[in-house]
């Protein structure tokens, strides 16, 4: 009876660390999404890995964290970064609560999107090491879609494929 409360007591520890964790984990993922938003850019990539990736909606955006930083601080200095906002999400933590791994719909400015992705502990705080956004289409608009790309997509792949 003494192992089976303790497991319990264990299994219960175990639960409520990974349910702190998520918590921490959606209040850095809201804080990310909320600094695009009103273009604080310190905030925005201090919340980023320094290893992070960024891969956009379009097949050519796979962008290591200095690469993404060329491009968005344009946007940021403008004021018009973008504005997603997590109407959706799923977390996963690892049993060492060092690394955590998520997707999420955005009420974006694209209308909905999917973004996943996977955060690393660094230093005690939750910090984003790969973020993937794509655009949600429904698959009833497939082969719209399919067409609506075809003749870009057919010149990027033969492209690829001579690399």
């Amino acid at each position: 009876m003494k192992k089976i409360s303790v497991l319990i007591l264990f299994m219960g520890t175990m639960l409520f660390g990974q349910s702190d964790e998520k918590i921490l984990i959606t209040k850095a993922l809201d804080d990310w999404h909320a600094a695009a938003g009103s273009a604080d850019f310190d905030t925005y990539f201090g919340l980023m890995t320094e290893d992070a990736v960024f891969i956009g909606t379009d097949a050519t955006e796979n962008w290591q964290r200095d690469e993404f930083i060329n491009y968005a601080k344009p946007h940021f200095d403008k004021g018009r970064a973008w504005n997603f906002t997590a109407v959706e999400r799923n977390i996963y933590v690892n049993g060492e609560a060092n690394i955590a791994w998520f997707d999420e719909l955005l009420d974006t400015q694209m209308k909905i999107c999917r973004g996943s992705g996977v955060l690393k502990k660094v230093n005690g705080k939750w910090k984003i090491a790969h973020y993937v956004l794509s655009i949600a289409v429904p698959n009833e608009n497939v082969d719209e879609l399919v067409k609506l790309k075809g003749e870009k997509d057919s010149l990027l792949l033969k492209q690829l494929k001579m690399n």
